[in-house]
């Protein structure tokens, strides 16, 4: 070490150690079984937007149930055990040092384990938040921030046990990513429960949308990007045999990113009733993005450099390569996504599904390829055991996502133009959303394909990985190693600024804790204080109890999954759906519905566009009313009772939570709601449907759904009279 001085030492001060690998052995399994489920659950709902009768008429594994168990199977099962697996393995050989506490290893993988497996249970069963990346309900939410709690001690805890003195670039991402992602999961979380898997966020409409994309996003940015970021900084020197090419650009890489990602939030939200200053902030430091991120991608590229001419032959290197060239890509497109010209255009649309897969698959997956074909072999004291399947997976994989993601950026581009498109005379050139649909059906094929091949490149792998495991020796001994305790290591004087603080990881921890702070206060304090920007509207009041119940329903079943309620100020969007929201019709919601996909059309103002006997028929049968919709049936609902026992305790949460119900609807709440069925039921009966339909959940959600926009609609004198 070239900061230490090299006085010769007494044998007796020297300390034995090993590394614990059998963890990073749990988190690589994990790794490799839960991505084969997530991509499996990924090409099946591929399937279903493609052809809706792969839903098979099934509740558990329809599509709006099925998406948040691919996405959260993706980021924290498949992601989240390799991040873990990566973290472990490099910290313990950064630190030289084992881990702080073998137990707390086993608690927090088991832990983590448990906590997929009751999501996704959880998730089929449609107990959902209903905020995209954070539907777990509470006490998933809770047991989430204990095993991070878990993750952090043995973390922090082998840091401090470090025999190394400066903590290598690779840590710095690590704790920022600890750090951030506790503060992002603990804010967002915070609700009331009504009963043991269904809760209330504090939040409503504009503050829980920001509130909500500020997580969104910087889960993305913080557990998908900056840890990746620091097994990147590692592994890839490793594989390469070089140093990491620029030590100064990795301190602007890292600072710059942390501090610049936690503002770009807001740009989810363009064009929406978030405020006008909000969405400027986010669109600004999005753009501002571009720097940081590309000098992360220059740094990798280049310190491969000098292996290049290796890449032909070890796939460590050929994964990694890809996934740092995606890494740039994605980290370009995301940027261009956020200004508003192209936002205009994009959102809602395919074209982000293509972007974010660009990084899920083309970044994350790509890069753990390459950091478990490293680490696999070095493990395990054996060789890979087949490079020609490593290259099969290679070209599989790499293929399969370009196909994807072209075919998403064809289908979005198609999309948005199409829905902006008006003739000269002023009116839509196409006014039934489901022409859109119909023309980009041959795209979701094709992102099926493209599904399926990545699908077959990672069984491909978990073969090679099981065949490379399975001839490894049977008996591995343990590697011990010796070295100094920090204590009796001296550090050179005159030292630069940061590489003091790279010896002081408490100080380092602060600092990168209060860069991602400064951006949360600005943007996310106003939001807390709604009032000041939020103008109400005396039109708009809460929900009935009977309409309460199904909103619910229609969050359990995912339609804000394809269905946003949320009208952009734009000609073509007030000529399809009506006056642009405002931020006071959403004051009452919680969990906000502004959505961030148009799979279907956007439903703010559906309320009284149709008669209850349509929307009847549409969810036992979409096809009766619209012979080319895509969407699945919903046959349970009619099958299933309306729960009234617990609408008291949620209107009562509601109430604590400052919604202006009365103590009169509040104790009648079971009563109004079925007065209000009855009445929806008594107009059914005349179109011939059984009376026993009452009291099923077809009946609340009709009642949810013929709300919508209702109380901001312009009236006619007879309507007035008849109120």
């Amino acid at each position: 070490m070239n900061d230490l001085t090299q006085k010769p030492h007494d044998e007796s001060q020297y300390e034995t150690f090993s590394y614990d690998d059998n963890l990073v052995k749990y988190f690589i399994y994990g790794t490799l079984f839960w991505g084969l489920v997530a991509m499996i659950a990924g090409v099946w709902a591929a399937l279903q937007l493609a052809d809706w009768r792969f839903n098979f008429g099934l509740e558990w594994v329809s599509f709006g149930r099925l998406r948040p168990i691919h996405t959260n199977a993706a980021i924290f099962a498949f992601v989240g055990n390799a991040m873990f697996a990566g973290v472990y393995h490099s910290t313990q050989r950064l630190c030289r040092a084992r881990l702080y506490n073998d137990f707390l290893g086993r608690v927090h993988f088991w832990g983590w384990q448990l906590i997929i497996v009751l999501g996704a249970l959880s998730l089929g069963m449609g107990n959902t938040m209903g905020k995209e990346y954070a539907e777990l309900e509470w006490p998933l939410a809770i047991a989430i921030a204990v095993i991070w709690v878990v993750f952090a001690v043995n973390f922090f805890g082998t840091l401090w046990r470090r025999r190394e003195r400066h903590m290598y670039v690779a840590l710095w991402f690590y704790i920022a990513t600890i750090v951030t992602v506790a503060v992002l999961h603990i804010v967002n979380n915070i609700s009331i429960p009504i009963d043991f898997m269904k809760s209330y966020p504090i939040y409503a409409g504009v503050q829980d949308a920001l509130v909500q994309w500020w997580y969104g996003h910087n889960a993305v940015a913080f557990f998908l990007t900056t840890p990746f970021l620091g097994l990147m900084y590692y592994y890839v020197p490793k594989a390469a045999m070089r140093p990491v090419y620029s030590y100064r650009l990795s301190i602007i890489h890292f600072w710059s990113l942390v501090f610049i990602y936690i503002w770009a939030g807001p740009h989810h939200l363009l064009y929406s009733s978030l405020p006008d200053w909000v969405q400027t902030v986010g669109m600004v430091f999005s753009i501002a993005l571009w720097a940081p991120s590309w000098g992360g991608m220059i740094n990798g590229l280049l310190t491969i450099r000098g292996a290049w001419a290796r890449l032909r032959t070890e796939p460590t290197l050929k994964f990694m390569a890809t996934a740092i060239t995606f890494y740039g890509m994605s980290t370009f497109e995301g940027p261009l996504l956020s200004i508003k010209s192209v936002n205009a255009l994009a959102h809602y649309t395919d074209w982000i599904i293509g972007h974010v897969h660009s990084g899920t698959i083309g970044w994350n997956y790509m890069l753990i390829a390459g950091i478990l074909f490293y680490m696999i072999p070095k493990i395990w004291k054996t060789e890979i055991y087949s490079i020609r399947l490593a290259n099969w997976q290679f070209w599989l994989a790499t293929f399969g996502v370009l196909l994807y993601i072209v075919s998403m950026w064809t289908a979005g581009v198609t999309q948005g133009l199409m829905w902006r498109a008006v003739d000269e005379a002023g009116r839509l050139v196409y006014p039934n959303f489901v022409e859109t649909v119909i023309r980009i059906l041959p795209m979701y094929y094709v992102r099926a394909v493209g599904g399926f091949l990545v699908l077959i490149s990672f069984v491909i792998m978990l073969y090679n990985f099981f065949k490379t495991i399975q001839g490894a020796p049977k008996d591995i001994p343990v590697e011990k190693f010796k070295a100094l305790p920090l204590i009796h290591q001296r550090v050179v004087h005159g030292e630069a600024a940061h590489r003091r603080i790279e010896g002081l990881p408490f100080i380092f921890s602060i600092l990168a804790t209060i860069a991602i702070l400064v951006g949360s206060v600005v943007e996310i304090i106003p939001s807390l204080i709604a009032q000041n920007f939020v103008e109400r509207d005396s039109r708009v009041g809460p929900y009935t109890p009977l309409e309460i119940a199904g909103r619910d329903i229609y969050i359990t079943e995912g339609c804000y999954l394809c269905h946003s309620q949320q009208i952009r100020p734009m000609v073509a969007e007030k000529l399809r759906y009506g006056d642009p929201s405002t931020a006071a019709e959403s004051i009452y919601d919680r969990p906000f519905q502004w959505g961030s996909r148009r799979i279907g059309p956007d439903l703010a103002r559906v309320g009284g566009k149709y008669p209850d006997m349509w929307h009847y028929r549409h969810m036992w049968n979409p096809r009766e009313v619209i012979s080319q919709s895509i969407m699945p049936s919903y046959e349970w609902l009619f099958k299933k009772k309306v729960d009234f026992e617990v609408i008291p305790k949620k209107i009562r949460v509601m109430k604590a939570l400052g919604v202006p119900y009365t103590d009169e609807q509040l104790a009648d709440a079971v009563i109004l709601a079925k007065a209000q069925a009855e009445m929806i039921t008594e107009g059914l009966i005349a179109s011939g449907v059984p009376s026993s339909v009452k009291d099923k959940e077809i009946i609340a959600l009709i009642a949810y759904l013929q709300r919508l926009g209702q109380d901001t609609k312009e009236r006619t004198k007879e309507e007035v009279v008849n109120d």
